[in-house]
């Protein structure tokens, strides 16, 4: 009776179906679908690996570390903004439509935007888009350097807008903040803050994309005018 038990052990374990080969790309797309259904806190080594019937310790021949992972996750949530970027129009419009499409992928997961503050993707569709971004600045005629250093503040830019959109709060202090601002503002002294009294309605003016497009246009502005200067040995 005991070998007959062996025997349907042995035999049920054979016939389980084998487990697909560990992969980077698998090791992703576990965390994206946890990421997806659980969120980001839950995208752990020990979570992906239980997902994919696996030890912890295997995942780190793949993936070194967690800070690496967040690079991968955030560079796989990248892929589509580049293929949707337009390719017509002048290249400051296709520019500012890019950096749009990278803010709005932040702006749908507030988890990855906070995370995108202190990671350094390096994967191939962030490459893409840094080489977008550079592409569209040397047709906009920015000099080589402007351009280089100019790609760090324009995503920046983006990724701290998003952070502070998608910022926790409680609902009924979305425009009792701005309200409170605009009180502030009517009751400001002439005599301290005549700037302030002046420019009180322009100071809350505008919606989000609004400011979020002349911001970028300012961002442009300043990499072209920091370029023209290096030119002519200008200083500040």
């Amino acid at each position: 009776m005991g070998s007959s038990d062996a025997g349907e052990v042995v035999r049920s374990r054979r016939e389980r179906p084998a487990k697909p080969a560990l992969t980077r790309q698998g090791i992703i797309a576990a965390a994206l679908a946890i990421l997806n259904e659980e969120g980001l806190s839950k995208v752990t080594m020990r979570r992906i690996a239980a997902a994919l019937d696996t030890g912890h310790a295997s995942l780190y021949v793949y993936v070194r570390d967690v800070e690496d992972l967040h690079a991968q996750i955030l560079d796989a949530l990248l892929a589509p903004v580049v293929d949707a970027a337009p390719v017509a129009g002048t290249w400051r419009s296709r520019l500012k439509a890019l950096m749009d499409g990278y803010g709005q992928v932040l702006v749908a997961r507030p988890e990855i935007a906070r995370m995108a503050l202190s990671t350094q993707p390096s994967g191939p569709n962030y490459l893409a888009l840094v080489e977008a971004i550079l592409a569209l600045l040397h047709e906009g005629g920015a000099t080589d350097r402007a351009a280089a250093w100019g790609v760090d503040l324009l995503l920046l830019f983006p990724t701290a807008s998003a952070v502070e959109r998608t910022a926790p709060k409680p609902s009924k202090h979305a425009t009792g903040d701005l309200a409170a601002m605009a009180a502030a503002i009517a009751a400001a002294d002439p005599g301290r803050s005549p700037h302030i009294v002046r420019l009180g309605d322009e100071l809350i003016s505008g919606d989000g994309r609004s400011r979020f497009g002349w911001a970028v246009d300012v961002l442009l502005d300043g990499i072209l005018a920091a370029g023209s200067r290096a030119r002519t040995g200008q200083s500040r």
